[in-house]
C-alpha cells in the first residue's frame, strides 16, 4: 500500500505539471466523454489504458462481472451512471466490457454459487441468463471454456438489460446511440467486438470494420407499423 500512496507524489510532481493546461480546460469547460465503459471492477482491466483514453474522455462504470441490471425504479449505482452519461452528458456510445478470466464469471458458472457473500449471489443473478443460455446451448463446455463462454454470453446479456434503460432505449430510437459488447483476453492483450448481425465475436483491427453491436440509426418502427397497418 505504501508503494501505491507514493506514486500520489510521483503524480504531484511528474504527471500534473505536464497535463496542467488539460486539467485547467477540463474544469473550466466541463467534461466531455466520448464514450461510457461499463467494465468489471478486476485489477487487471483497466479502461483508461485499454482505451488510450486521457482525462475527460472516458465515462467509466465498474463493477464485479461488467454487470447492467435491468432498469427498475429502485436507485441503484449502475442506473444513474447510465442515466447521467446519456441524459447530462450527451455520451453516445456505450460499451460493455468483459474479460477472460473473470472471477465473477466463474462464480456464476460454477455447478453452486459462493456461500457466505448474500449480496454477491444477489447480484450475479444479472447475468443468469448468460449462464442459462450456455448450459442449454452448449452443455459439454467445461473448466476455461465455460468460463470464456459464460463471460461472452454475458456480455450480450447485459446489453439487453441496457436497452431497457429508458435513457439509452429513446436515445437507440432517435438515431443518437451505438452500443458495443467488447471482450478483452488478458493473456492474448486483444480487444474482441461483438458483431450485432452475426452474433459472433472478432478481433478489432485497424485494417477493418469496428464491430458493432447496434450501430446508431434512427429507428421507425411506429411509421413503419404504421404504414403496414394501413395497407
Amino acid at each position: 500500500m505504501n508503494e501505491l500512496i507514493g506514486r500520489v507524489f510521483s503524480f504531484e510532481k511528474t504527471v500534473f505539471p505536464d497535463s496542467r493546461e488539460l486539467f485547467g480546460k477540463l474544469v473550466s469547460e466541463g467534461q466531455s466523454p466520448k464514450a461510457l465503459m461499463i467494465s468489471c471492477a478486476d485489477s487487471r482491466i483497466v479502461p483508461e489504458q485499454i482505451m488510450q483514453a486521457e482525462p475527460g474522455e472516458l465515462f467509466v462504470c465498474r463493477n464485479a462481472g461488467n454487470m447492467v441490471p435491468p432498469f427498475a425504479t429502485m436507485n441503484g449505482g449502475v442506473t444513474s451512471t447510465v442515466e447521467y452519461a446519456v441524459m447530462a452528458l450527451g455520451v453516445r456510445d456505450i460499451i460493455v466490457c468483459g474479460h477472460s478470466d473473470c472471477g465473477a464469471m466463474k462464480a456464476l458458472s460454477a455447478p453452486e454459487l459462493p456461500e457466505g457473500m448474500p449480496n454477491v449471489v444477489a447480484w450475479l443473478r444479472h447475468g443468469a441468463a448468460a449462464e442459462h443460455v450456455v448450459s442449454s446451448c452448449s452443455p459439454n463446455l467445461h473448466g476455461d471454456e465455460r468460463v470464456r463462454a459464460v463471460s461472452l454470453q454475458n456480455v450480450i446479456a447485459q446489453l439487453a438489460h441496457l436497452r431497457t434503460h429508458p435513457s439509452v432505449a429513446a436515445a437507440i430510437a432517435r438515431g443518437e446511440m451505438a452500443l458495443h459488447g467488447w471482450f478483452v483476453d488478458i493473456s492474448a492483450g486483444m480487444v474482441l467486438g461483438l458483431d450485432g448481425e452475426t452474433g459472433e465475436f472478432s478481433p478489432l483491427r485497424e485494417d477493418k470494420p469496428l464491430p458493432v453491436a447496434l450501430p446508431a440509426r434512427r429507428r421507425s418502427v411506429i411509421d413503419n407499423w404504421t404504414a403496414e397497418a394501413a395497407e
